[in-house]
């Protein structure tokens, strides 16, 4: 599972534009406007049954998309999940088609553009995903074909993205402005925010109307399921999700309660650094949140200070009965709180026949929760309580010093950076909508 959260990472990291995008306040306007169609609740189809888009392949303005495509890029996105029901497995399949489809089409819209995308780009953007799975480019070009998925399914996407980002560039981003007014307000408004909690927060967001609602909603719950099995998240977003954050894996950036909707509002300060909500109902569909972290706006966070520490490690020595283990960490954890500094580390050490690790800048939330808030609290030359194996060894922490970190308001540079990158991830989102409403799809 990890060895594919870092490969998703590393795909949707080798071109995405904006890394902070607005809540899916567009997909939420889609849902709303089909009251503008005044349709009944209650109606009758005509005519056949339109065909599965699943079992057969698709033409977009000419350009096939075969069967082999659509089985590679499903195989990519299982890597290291949980097997789907048959049902999520056919789901799976019509959001991955939905997605070959906007790629094609936005290659297509760079082509007209004269957009290229040189090999040696892609080679780069290759070498990146292989780097984060710890691979070589030929080891995962045999992890992909061993499950089932090819370079050619991955080059694809990472084509697309490419593509995409110049094509915005060109089309989108020369052509955004932030006025100094709008700079102004923001540090204003961030000043008055100073202290609060804001939450790095992941989003899946699925689209519903009054007819749907309910098909909608199991299909969000098989989402939940799958992620509550161990499935990776920035996964599911890419392909599921139907806000404009999908091609980040959902990542909603900073945001505070107050920025989302109430009903998201409410659900998020109850959330802890991990977990997700259930399907959470909302104007124009059903969001699932996931809490990546949280921090206080413009104020130091203690978990991201600077430790130098020196690790003692006691080993338990071979046919060490429980009772025996347990009186020596005992007699180890009252000789670490009596500790006189780090330099003495050695020498309670060697009051235990055991040794010492030093390690300089080792940042506070880089370490295992359970002795984070020990080392938040302690002063210069204390020691944690002692943590380890009974039937191997036990360690203690000694802190020899820290570097809290420095919050500053950000640049003006900075706050208009961020500003156009949600103005252009709005826009592209709408540009991508009329190359859909443009398109010539045939179903095969």
């Amino acid at each position: 599972m990890k060895l594919f959260s870092k490969l998703l990472c590393g795909i949707a990291g080798t071109a995405a534009l904006v890394t902070a995008p607005a809540v899916a306040t567009a997909a939420m306007q889609d849902g709303q406007s089909a009251r503008v169609l005044r349709l009944p609740e209650n109606i009758t189809l005509f005519g056949d049954t339109l065909p599965s888009v699943v079992k057969a392949t698709a033409i977009v303005n000419g350009e096939i998309i075969t069967q082999t495509d659509i089985d590679q890029r499903v195989a990519l996105t299982l890597i290291g999940s949980p097997a789907p029901s048959a049902e999520e497995y056919r789901l799976l399949q019509q959001q991955v088609l939905r997605n070959l489809i906007d790629e094609t089409l936005q290659i297509q819209a760079a082509t007209v553009e004269e957009i290229e995308i040189p090999q040696s780009d892609i080679d780069r953007a290759i070498a990146r995903v292989s780097q984060n799975a710890q691979m070589t480019p030929e080891e995962l070009t045999t992890f992909l074909d061993d499950n089932g998925s090819s370079q050619r399914s991955m080059v694809r996407q990472i084509k697309a993205e490419l593509a995409w980002q110049r094509l915005q560039q060109i089309k989108i981003a020369d052509y955004v402005n932030v006025g100094e007014e709008e700079i102004e307000a923001i540090i204003a408004k961030m000043e008055n925010s100073r202290g609060q909690t804001e939450y790095r927060v992941g989003e899946i967001f699925l689209s519903s109307t009054p007819a749907t609602d309910e098909q909608v909603r199991q299909t969000a719950m098989q989402i939940l399921d799958a992620l509550r099995q161990g499935g990776s998240f920035v996964a599911y977003a890419r392909q599921f999700s139907q806000a404009s954050t999908a091609a980040v894996g959902g990542d909603l950036g900073w945001v505070r309660p107050e920025q989302l909707p109430e009903q998201l509002s409410v659900a998020l300060p109850t959330l802890k650094p991990g977990s997700v909500t259930v399907p959470i109902k909302i104007p124009g569909g059903y969001s699932i949140l996931a809490l990546q972290d949280q921090r206080q706006i413009l104020t130091a966070d203690p978990r991201n200070a600077v430790l130098s520490l020196m690790q003692v490690t006691v080993p338990i020595p071979a046919g060490t009965t429980t009772a025996q283990a347990n009186a020596l960490v005992d007699r180890f954890a009252a000789a670490a709180a009596d500790l006189q500094g780090c330099g003495s580390a050695e020498a309670l050490a060697a009051q235990f026949g055991g040794s010492v690790l030093s390690a300089d800048g080792t940042v506070v939330r880089d370490l295992p929760p359970a002795l984070q808030p020990m080392l938040m609290e302690m002063n210069i030359g204390q020691a944690t309580r002692p943590f380890g194996d009974l039937t191997e060894a036990v360690r203690a922490l000694v802190l020899c010093g820290r570097d809290e970190q420095q919050v500053n308001m950000p640049s003006r540079d900075q706050i208009e950076q961020q500003k156009r990158d949600e103005r252009v991830a709005l826009r592209a989102q709408r540009y991508l909508r009329d190359l859909r409403r443009d398109a010539i799809i045939d179903y095969r």
